[in-house]
């Protein structure tokens, strides 16, 4: 269990970083950022491949029909949310990205419950109306809805339902679901090279070399988390999660200078209200439905 903890903190801790990773290249536009993200991670995936020797597993691990098409939507989810996310990061909403995330878990159970019939306990409706008026405060007192947070949660909430359809190892997931999109970010790479408005010639040999480890930054979170779940109850992992939009959020306010203010001290404090309430209900949740081991029961009822 402690290998799993270590692999989760890593995982998380390294997510809660890109901002920083992104941030080097804010002289590139959010696309072009994208496109070299799905290129450099299609490399270095399909090089774990062949090092592993496992393309027949990956051509093996699609099955039908409905396997690749969730494969696709998985892909194009999952760049969306990616474009998203540098976009922010590079036009100083980091913070709002930290919200997005802290309101994650409480959309991918709401929308468990709408399209795969999961049933939701009080504790949980108690945690997604906390949320849901964290988001309200925030957008009547700016008269803005908070997109960036509402775009990032759920898209990737829609992500990790569209995986229930798709159940295989991380390293072969993220090379499917970049192989879907490759072609066109190598085509839009090519197009700014033709016409002369790409900017990657004028980063310097530093950031040239940093950019080709974008594949590295994508793939290996991927493989920490894939390792913690493993080791892990998915109760452990989920209080873990906090950490990425926690250091986000510190990052934010320390780092880039974000302004933290009453209104988001007000909205922040309602998501985290929900985080903790929906935390402890699904743990009691989770301990009233495991099963009791008979000898145990005798024992206390000696």
């Amino acid at each position: 269990m402690r290998q799993g903890i270590i692999y989760a903190i890593v995982a998380y801790l390294a997510w809660g970083l890109l901002p920083l990773y992104w941030k080097l290249f804010q002289a590139m536009g959010a696309w072009e950022i994208l496109a070299h993200r799905i290129v450099w991670s299609i490399i270095f995936v399909a090089i774990i491949i062949q090092v592993t020797k496992r393309w027949r597993s990956m051509w093996r691990a699609v099955t039908g029909f409905k396997m690749f098409g969730a494969l696709a939507i998985c892909s194009l989810l999952i760049s969306a949310n990616w474009l998203i996310f540098i976009w922010a990061v590079n036009n100083d909403q980091v913070m709002q990205t930290s919200l997005g995330y802290y309101m994650n878990p409480l959309i991918t159970v709401l929308l468990g419950v709408i399209f795969l019939k999961e049933k939701m306990h009080a504790g949980q409706w108690l945690a997604l109306i906390l949320a849901a008026f964290g988001v309200m405060f925030i957008t009547f007192q700016y008269g803005e809805i908070p997109w960036v947070s509402l775009s990032l949660a759920l898209t990737f909430a829609f992500y990790s339902l569209a995986k229930k359809l798709v159940r295989m190892e991380a390293m072969i997931g993220l090379a499917w679901e970049t192989l879907f999109v490759a072609p066109i970010a190598f085509g839009y790479l090519l197009m700014l090279q033709v016409n002369g408005t790409d900017t990657m010639t004028s980063l310097a040999w530093w950031q040239l070399l940093l950019l080709t480890l974008a594949g590295v930054a994508t793939a290996m979170p991927l493989y920490w988390f894939a390792q913690a779940t493993t080791r892990l109850p998915l109760s452990v992992v989920g209080f873990i999660q906090y950490l990425a939009p926690t250091i986000s959020l510190l990052s934010a306010v320390f780092l880039f200078g974000e302004p933290f203010t009453q209104t988001h001290l007000i909205s922040f404090g309602f998501i985290w209200s929900a985080l903790i309430v929906f935390t402890v209900s699904s743990v009691r949740m989770k301990r009233k439905a495991a099963p009791i081991n008979p000898e145990v029961a005798l024992k206390k009822q000696a």
